[in-house]
């Protein structure tokens, strides 16, 4: 694969169920993603943009075809493989936070980066840095319940970018937060973005936010298109 590709996709199908009950979620899909891109994947409800997000990051698996990603092949790794591949590249922001309740959001920040092996010293300056960033420098000791949702949000961003990832995953990441605050995420989601020529690849329904990535693709009866 050429050293530029961040993701190659190959001929991705996927089909859950069996003879006339099988349904079709994914059929053919195609993509090449550059470094740096930001691609937004739109769709209807249902479409299917998750089920090709967790497969595109290594969670779960199509049917056939192959997804490369930073250069290999993730049909030709194992579990612990990919684990290993997401843990060194790839950073993930969801809808719904996914904050560890019992840390506070230093402890969040920081605990990707001790996964990876770095010391405790090195990840927490960086942990601190990154949500001081973020106008969380007075919340570094907070747990998520005693945060906003905004605020939880950017303590999310945070851990996503601790690793400074070379591709990033978010999952509909202003769906549960009101309108003025969605936009201030979406602004710092961008300028981080931006900061780290990290490849952003979303799922949104917010035409809006899809507006302001340079690729749309959208799923329909399985197929993925690019529009203008």
């Amino acid at each position: 694969m050429p050293a530029e590709n961040v993701l190659e996709v190959h001929h991705l199908n996927k089909h859950v169920g069996q003879g006339e009950g099988q349904l079709t979620i994914l059929s053919g899909v195609e993509l090449v993603v550059k470094p740096a891109q930001t691609i937004a994947l739109i769709g209807e409800s249902g479409s299917g943009k998750s089920t090709l997000l967790g497969i595109l990051a290594g969670l779960d698996d199509g049917t056939s075809g192959d997804v490369v990603l930073l250069g290999k092949s993730l049909r030709s790794l194992n579990e612990e493989g990919r684990a290993a591949l997401r843990a060194k590249n790839v950073g993930f922001v969801f809808q719904s936070f996914m904050l560890v309740p019992t840390l506070n959001a230093l402890e969040n920040v920081q605990l990707p980066a001790l996964l990876r092996g770095e010391s405790d010293s090195n990840s927490r300056q960086q942990a601190v840095q990154l949500l001081e960033s973020l106008g969380l420098g007075g919340r570094l000791h907070h747990l998520p319940a005693q945060l906003s949702g905004g605020e939880q949000q950017r303590v999310a961003l945070a851990r996503a970018f601790i690793g400074k990832p070379k591709l990033l995953f978010a999952d509909e990441p202003t769906g549960n937060l009101d309108r003025a605050t969605g936009e201030r995420i979406v602004d710092l989601l961008f300028s981080l973005n931006r900061d780290a020529a990290t490849t952003l690849i979303l799922v949104t329904h917010d035409e809006q936010l899809a507006a302001r990535c340079q690729r749309r693709l959208r799923l329909r009866d399985g197929k993925l298109w690019e529009e203008a």
